[in-house]
């Protein structure tokens, strides 16, 4: 039987009702899981509180601090679960895929529905977690996240949804396996894999949305802050108002990198349209462009590169290098 660590978080599977509180963090969590009577069959399992908070909570040094923890304590063990909120878990697991240097399966789970909800998903994904983490085939895929019977990798993992139990989704390319009653069924593998070894985080990064008539004060504000780095969410292909142009050049020109991703939920951006903000205007300009990578997750790997490297021209050159 394989010995795996279940790492507390937080989150709403932590949570419950509390009358007029609503929803709030209680302290039994971590009881419930040691005396959890399905999981005796499944692993030999320890658990360990790193946190109790919501996820919004949580911060990018946090995650990062997580991640070192966890690369310790993971010798000992065959396999780790971390039990997360879902408000930023595609985040922490995307970051710790990023840091990790383990090759040992680590799977994030968490909880749609609170503990006092009807039809309450928690369990059910914790089980399948561990069966996930003990499951030799998990070996070497990178951080996965396991919602919902569906196994997904870190990298293409978002919340489609604020409620459904089905919200976890890997937009554009589908879940890489599932957990059936009988085994884990893994159905593709994901080429897309980069790590980052890194001692610290630079989380002076800027993460801006685009959207019809958005002017240029974020990024004014971003270059009053000293940024080392803004990534901005474009319209499609990767293009922004000819407008903003201007303060993307001083930008640029400040020395700051401006990275391109895109805000559709599916699909690359490319340097495809030549018109004045248009994504190879942009690259012209000397604006990096994103691949497929959401935005929220160009920005930790961004935090990461800079944290190792700290040079600006040496983060570009490495972030171009493992662009998809």
């Amino acid at each position: 039987m394989k010995k795996i660590l279940i790492i507390l978080t937080g989150g709403t599977i932590a949570m419950k009702a509390s009358g007029n509180l609503g929803v709030v963090p209680t302290s039994d969590f971590a009881q419930f899981i040691k005396s959890f009577p399905q999981l005796e069959s499944v692993a030999d399992v320890d658990v360990w509180e790193y946190s109790n908070i919501p996820s919004p909570y949580m911060t990018p040094e946090m995650m990062f601090g997580l991640a070192k923890d966890l690369d310790l304590k993971i010798v000992d063990y065959d396999g780790v679960v971390i039990t997360h909120g879902t408000d930023t878990l595609e985040e922490t697991a995307f970051l710790c895929d990023l840091v990790l240097t383990t090759r040992k399966p680590v799977v994030f789970t968490a909880a749609m529905r609170s503990g006092s909800d009807l039809g309450l998903d928690g369990p059910r994904n914790i089980i399948g977690a561990v069966r996930v983490a003990s499951d030799i085939e998990s070996y070497d895929k990178g951080v996965l996240v396991v919602m919902n019977d569906e196994i997904h990798t870190a990298r293409d993992v978002v919340k489609s949804d604020s409620g459904k139990v089905g919200a976890f989704t890997s937009p554009g390319y589908g879940p890489l396996g599932i957990v059936d009653p009988d085994r884990i069924v893994y159905h593709r593998s994901s080429h897309y894999r980069e790590n980052v070894w890194t001692d610290k985080l630079d989380t002076n990064i800027d993460l801006i949305k685009a959207s019809a008539g958005i002017d240029g004060r974020y990024i004014r504000c971003s270059i009053e802050h000293n940024a080392k780095a803004i990534v901005i969410e474009a319209f499609g292909r990767g293009n922004l108002p000819n407008y903003l142009i201007p303060d993307i050049d001083k930008a640029i020109e400040a020395g700051i990198l401006v990275v391109i991703s895109t805000r559709t939920f599916t699909g690359r951006v490319l340097p495809e349209y030549g018109y004045e903000g248009g994504g190879k205007d942009l690259e012209d300009r000397g604006a990096l462009l994103a691949g497929d990578l959401k935005g929220n997750k160009v920005r930790l790997k961004l935090m990461a590169l800079f944290g190792k490297y700290g040079n600006a021209d040496t983060v570009k050159r490495f972030f171009l290098q493992n662009r998809d």
